[in-house]
């Protein structure tokens, strides 16, 4: 299915303070806490880099999902939101798909982990909040319709100042230029972060 997706994230200092407002707002859970890993994928060249798109196959619990995403035809109006065109489809089988890639030529350019917990909006279906661990912190993202993202950020006092549109691959980045860490890819293993698997 391909859909717009306007989001917006912002870093999470307590998940379990934000996770206990929600439901008072309006959210309900849709999946507990969950180790997501997720391969990026690209040429030798990074063509899809370089047209800023990006070719993703995700491992969500027991779950595979393939995504494209890349930047709307036209461009938004409204630059505090990151907006991108989405087309996303489960699969079978990761592992497969991943040798097919390979034998096309296209090979794990960039490997990012987290836990997500994934909260679904009552009464704006559209609308989604996920908070995200990773070896590098909190976040939470907001995703829906613009107005919906701000009035959420405001029921939650959250500074608009404090939010992002980048990527995990750009928080990682400049992580590494902040830190000097080694690491090439944003996993727990690489990061030397204790993995935690039940609270």
């Amino acid at each position: 299915m391909q859909a717009a997706e306007i989001e917006l994230k912002f870093p999470v200092s307590d998940p379990e303070a934000l996770q206990s407002r929600l439901p008072q707002l309006g959210f309900h859970l849709d999946t507990p806490r969950t180790f997501e890993h997720n391969t990026l994928y690209d040429t030798p060249n990074r063509d899809l880099r370089a047209k800023r798109q990006l070719l993703r196959l995700r491992q969500y619990g027991n779950l595979w999902t393939l995504t494209h995403k890349r930047l709307p035809d036209e461009p938004a109006d409204i630059t505090r939101y990151k907006i991108r065109i989405e087309t996303e489809t489960a699969i079978a089988d990761g592992p497969a798909l991943a040798a097919i890639f390979e034998q096309l030529g296209y090979a794990p350019a960039f490997v990012y982990e987290k836990f997500r917990t994934e909260w679904s909006h009552t009464i704006e279906q559209s609308a989604h909040l996920v908070i995200d661990e990773t070896p590098i912190g909190n976040y939470a993202e907001l995703e829906g319709p613009t107005d919906w993202i701000d009035r959420t950020l405001a029921e939650l006092n959250i500074d608009p100042s404090t939010c992002l549109t980048d990527s995990y691959g750009k928080l990682f980045l400049d992580w590494k230029q902040r830190t000097g860490s080694p690491a090439d890819n944003l996993t727990f293993a690489e990061i030397a972060a204790p993995i935690l698997t039940s609270r």
